[in-house]
């Protein structure tokens, strides 16, 4: 939850630097969840309203983008690729590990906060499928030996 009065000029600030710029959205947006580590909601109306977009235009660009978030993250990020390529290879099987292995699912965190595990729909890795991305590491041609190996990390 944000502090209404010191988070809101925050946000206003972030839309000001952007706002005079061409295609200002995606700046704005990626710049409060830079600063905050997500995009508060209370954010949405004030884009609108700042940019004389609709709130429905500035929520579905927020939500069809993966990357943008609607709470904080936990400490550490798992992401998995959901894609096609990564399906082929085994990606479903290794998705539902790491979730049976977390206690989560994709999408959500952990209740101490410490992980979060997000679906992604390409890492660039197609070539060495399945894949995944812990922090900025990137991890290819992953199986469950090298998975298990990710999530033995989180838990140091």
């Amino acid at each position: 939850m944000i502090d209404e009065t010191r988070d809101r000029e925050d946000i206003s600030q972030i839309i000001a630097r952007h706002s005079s710029r061409p295609g200002p959205l995606m700046p704005i947006l990626h710049d409060i969840q830079h600063q905050f580590g997500y995009v508060p909601e209370s954010a949405i109306p004030m884009i609108a309203d700042a940019l004389n977009l609709s709130r429905a235009e500035v929520w579905g660009t927020f939500t069809f983008y993966h990357d943008f978030r609607e709470a904080p993250a936990g400490k550490r990020v798992l992401k998995l690729c959901r894609s096609e390529a990564c399906q082929a290879v085994g990606g479903d099987v290794l998705a539902a590990r790491a979730e049976r292995h977390l206690g989560i699912s994709c999408g959500q965190t952990t209740e101490d906060g410490r992980t979060t595990l997000e679906a992604v729909y390409c890492l660039g890795l197609c070539h060495s499928a399945p894949a995944a991305m812990l922090g900025d590491k990137l991890h290819a041609l992953l199986d469950e030996p090298k998975l298990d190996a990710i999530l033995e990390e989180l838990e140091n």
